[in-house]
């Protein structure tokens, strides 16, 4: 979900991407701060308000917890096996982060990608007495972010060609053509950051001061 935006008149989207960030800060350090499952409750009241109060449909929200609650029970599963903790302690951290992971998609789903950008670029600001490019670490994360679900699209097509071709459980025909569709894009990215005179020399500093 990460880069994906869905519109609403609601007061949680309405509120300034600092704000939403530094709270999912403070759940996150108050979660993992309470003993036993009071924090995974806590982060799931927390998230259940959030979620009524973003106007959100709470099923697409939800259906996007279910591959990492899949990836974690297997982590700490067979961490808890080899450890020999547990099981009620694996299910206490797998919903744990579960519920840090809603927070954070519910972040995701009410934050519009240039406020999230801007907020960055700001916060970078600090760095530029240590030689940072803030618009530049700004750029780089706005690419991230907006490339993480394409890949994620790339990644389904190519899986559905492979089906169609007998071949899913091939993962050279997996790995080829998502390597060759990757570095089309990557192309086609630097192509139009060109067009765009975007000078990848340009340290942000004009004659020895900032602009």
């Amino acid at each position: 979900m990460l880069g994906l935006y869905l519109h609403r008149e609601s007061v949680i989207h309405r509120l300034p991407a600092g704000a939403k960030l530094g709270g999912l800060m403070l759940v996150t350090v108050i979660v993992l701060t309470l003993p036993g499952a009071w924090g995974a409750l806590a982060a799931g009241l927390v998230g259940a308000a959030v979620l009524a109060a973003a106007e959100l449909p709470a099923g697409r929200v939800l259906s996007e917890l279910r591959a990492p609650v899949v990836m974690l029970t297997l982590l700490f599963g067979f961490q808890a096996v080899l450890a020999g903790g547990g099981w009620m302690e694996t299910a206490i951290a797998v919903a744990r982060f579960a519920a840090l992971i809603l927070l954070a998609t519910l972040v995701t789903l009410t934050t519009r990608v240039m406020d999230m950008v801007d907020l960055f670029e700001r916060l970078f600001g600090l760095l530029r007495p240590l030689g940072v490019n803030p618009a530049k670490m700004a750029l780089m994360l706005a690419l991230t972010i907006r490339f993480i679900p394409l890949l994620g699209d790339q990644v389904r097509e190519v899986r559905m060609a492979q089906r169609a071709r007998g071949v899913e459980r091939n993962i050279a025909a997996l790995f080829v053509p998502l390597l060759v569709k990757i570095l089309t894009m990557a192309d086609d990215l630097t192509a139009a950051l060109e067009a765009r005179g975007y000078d990848p020399a340009d340290t942000g500093t004009k004659n020895g001061t900032q602009r």
